[in-house]
């Protein structure tokens, strides 16, 4: 691949964060001086109709492939030459032609508490109204309150404070990894447990995708192994539970003393049931691994599958 290197991103504070931060590895991969950034690996902003709309959840308007759709078309079209998403936002299935070329070193993957008024989730009173847009957080959210009230929270992370900060909500749940990439770290009140709000299929890792077949310098420089290692895991799963913005679907990987476990579960919408199962690859320094690591969550994908049956929301 040749100057330029175009990037394909979404407009928003945080996308822009995240582009520019692949800007910068991928211009230190290729030995780009940091005054020729610009030009030799520019910025397309892409907007996407899951950025045009935000007066409804993804759900009612397709899925979280509305936040890839176009800048995929403007890889496909010759447009950019490689595009950033959050690895939660992309679908399990790669149109034709296209690929996930790298995977960065991935973020925090919690879920972060965060509210004017309450240290803790467990604070929040009897009847608090909490924010999201997501329905696996929810689901988790009702699995141990029943009692709130969870009412719809879209827009960028700016956005989503300030409606906080109006008192429109007692508490909102975001991304940890968002918040740190943007320096807004500050405003967390509490990070989550992975067991009780086990995080989106990437969340916390980004997702660099390139047209099929187009071999890239920086890709081994820019790709984290064992951060794709628990993403096939992840994404595995998603795919066994045809995991969409129509159900409520968490799955985590965690890599230590050379073997990956992975959780997965599915809730109901209304966190009246949970289900959810565990598996282990005990080898994850074999040219096989990252297959292994898909198998793993495509097994235990369908475990829950088979166990929760369809959960989705009907339209």
């Amino acid at each position: 691949m040749t100057f330029p290197i175009r990037i394909g991103t979404r407009r928003s504070k945080l996308a822009l964060t995240q582009s520019g931060m692949m800007q910068r590895a991928i211009g230190r991969a290729m030995g780009v001086a940091d005054a020729d950034l610009a030009e030799a690996v520019p910025l397309v902003e892409i907007v996407t109709t899951g950025d045009r709309v935000q007066d409804r959840r993804l759900l009612e308007i397709g899925g979280k492939a509305l936040f890839t759709k176009e800048i995929e078309e403007a890889l496909l079209d010759g447009r950019v030459d490689v595009a950033v998403h959050s690895m939660k936002d992309v679908p399990a299935e790669q149109p034709p032609g296209l690929c996930i070329a790298a995977v960065p070193e991935r973020e925090d993957p919690r879920d972060a508490f965060i509210s004017t008024n309450f240290a803790s989730f467990d604070d929040l009173p009897m009847g608090a109204v909490l924010g999201t847009a997501s329905l696996r957080r929810q689901a988790q959210a009702l699995a141990l309150r029943p009692d709130l009230k969870i009412e719809m929270l879209r827009g960028n992370v700016d956005t989503r404070l300030k409606r906080l900060a109006d008192g429109d909500f007692d508490a909102i749940l975001l991304a940890t990894s968002g918040l740190n990439r943007l320096g807004f770290d500050a405003v967390i009140r509490e990070r989550l447990s992975l067991d009780a709000f086990l995080p989106a299929p990437g969340q916390g890792a980004l997702a660099l995708q390139t047209r099929e077949g187009e071999s890239a310098a920086w890709v081994a420089a820019l790709n984290h192994p064992l951060t794709a290692l628990a993403v096939a895991a992840e994404r595995g799963a998603m795919t066994a539970l045809e995991g969409s913005c129509r159900t409520a679907i968490g799955a985590h990987a965690e890599i230590g003393e050379g073997h990956l476990r992975l959780t997965v579960e599915m809730l109901a919408p209304d966190g009246s049931a949970r289900w959810r199962r565990a598996g282990e690859l005990v080898d994850v320094t074999s040219a096989e691994a990252e297959e292994a690591a898909r198998g793993l969550g495509l097994r235990l994908g369908g475990e829950v599958h088979a166990a929760a049956g369809d959960q989705r929301i009907d339209l």
